[in-house]
């Protein structure tokens, strides 16, 4: 037993292969999520994500974003693949992400989006899907003009 974990491990170290395999869906935790290309002009958005997370202090972040690629990466042996999704993110900000907790309602500038971030993969395990619309300007609802959306 201990020889083969050793040699497992061993493997792991290697890092991933050189091939990577892109996928424009994946089914997890009861959610069918699609990219946002394959998405696109379809009646339901499955490409909208939620992430609860942190930052280094005290203070919770919750992270919104898009699905732009769904990633496999092997560990060169079967079972070790990681699935991960690479995501555009808005920012968390005043600007970008307002919580409205009397309606349970998340508005997000979709304009606001984090450009310049490293960290813009995340695992399939660790995200949940959601539905949002773009916030829409009081400017835009004041001219009429609906079409920002």
């Amino acid at each position: 037993m201990r020889k083969n974990a050793s040699s497992s491990l061993n493997l792991l170290c290697l890092g991933p292969e050189i091939n990577v395999k892109y996928y424009n869906g994946y089914f997890i935790n009861a959610h069918v999520f699609h990219t946002e290309y394959y998405g696109h002009g379809r009646k339901i958005y499955n490409s909208r994500v939620y992430v609860n997370g942190s930052t280094s202090n005290k203070f919770e972040v919750d992270y919104y974003g898009k699905l732009k690629e769904v990633i496999e990466l092997q560990y060169h042996i079967e079972l070790n693949k990681v699935f991960l999704f690479k995501c555009y993110w808005y920012n968390a900000t005043n600007k970008g992400i307002i919580v409205d907790l009397q309606h349970s309602l998340v508005k997000i500038n979709t304009k606001a989006r984090l450009r310049n971030v490293d960290n813009i993969f995340i695992f399939i395990k660790e995200c949940q899907q959601v539905y949002y619309h773009a916030l829409i300007p009081l400017e835009m609802i004041i001219l009429g003009l609906t079409s920002y959306m």
